[in-house]
């Protein structure tokens, strides 16, 4: 059996729970926010009405991705693409190369800052692991430009930061959303949860701030992980229509 990502890649490792997942979730709606290209997302309407079901379904596609045999892999990517290009044909126009480039860059990104975030610091290797696979993902998308190694995509995603993200009317109403469905305290823990993941780029534009509470909090959560109730305290927070989408992040590995 070949699978798209080796048994015992730091890829399934990151990928394999679902705390580290959504904190992923939670940078990349702030980035998600900013894009220039964030019209394309509300040109179906579903992300304005649905934007945690949009977003989960994003880092749905990549669970299922990382998780799955080569050749099952390769037809969710295909997928995913005759998805956009159905969108595409709609709207009578291409979604720039830039923007799938861009989502790939997110998955990379938040992948190690999330996982370094909430466990350890990764190897050069293991970055390089998790580049790869995403790399392969963008790949069988056809997306074209992609960096030649990881290197090239630090340099990349820096130019990124700088040239495709702007705080316009779609990021104001897009955070409006964000507090509608998730209500004011987890939206509160959401912001606090971005203020200490995101980029420099992302905060200075959405004026974060510093995100004191995760100081406080994020030592606490991981000793009663380590207690045995951190899924407990975590599930507790999750808005119900979502809670067992993430419960069966975890369950599905263990």
């Amino acid at each position: 059996m070949k699978w798209f990502v080796n048994e015992g890649s730091i890829v399934r490792e990151v990928w394999g729970k679902a705390d580290t997942i959504l904190f992923i979730f939670a940078g990349a709606s702030a980035e998600f926010a900013l894009n220039k290209s964030v019209d394309w997302l509300y040109y179906t309407g579903k992300l304005p009405a649905d934007p945690l079901g949009r977003l989960f379904s994003t880092v749905g596609y990549a669970r299922q991705i990382v998780f799955s045999e080569y050749d099952d892999a390769m037809r969710a990517i295909r997928q995913i693409a005759a998805i956009h290009q159905g969108v595409e044909r709609s709207r009578n126009a291409r979604i720039p190369d830039s923007a799938y480039r861009d989502v790939l860059f997110m998955l990379i990104d938040y992948s190690i800052r999330s996982f370094e975030l909430l466990e350890r610091k990764l190897t050069a290797s293991e970055k390089e692991e998790l580049f790869k696979v995403f790399h392969a993902v963008g790949e069988g998308m056809g997306v074209p430009g992609l960096p030649a190694d990881m290197r090239a995509w630090e340099r990349m995603r820096a130019e990124h930061l700088q040239q495709n993200l702007i705080q316009s009317h779609f990021a104001i109403d897009l955070y409006k959303q964000y507090r509608k469905h998730l209500g004011w305290y987890r939206y509160y823990l959401l912001k606090n949860v971005q203020m200490k993941l995101v980029p420099k780029r992302v905060n200075a534009l959405l004026g974060l701030g510093h995100g004191w509470l995760v100081d406080l909090l994020l030592p606490v959560y991981k000793i009663s992980r380590r207690m045995g109730v951190g899924e407990l305290l975590r599930n507790m927070l999750l808005p119900e229509n979502y809670k067992m989408q993430v419960i069966d992040l975890d369950v599905a590995v263990h």
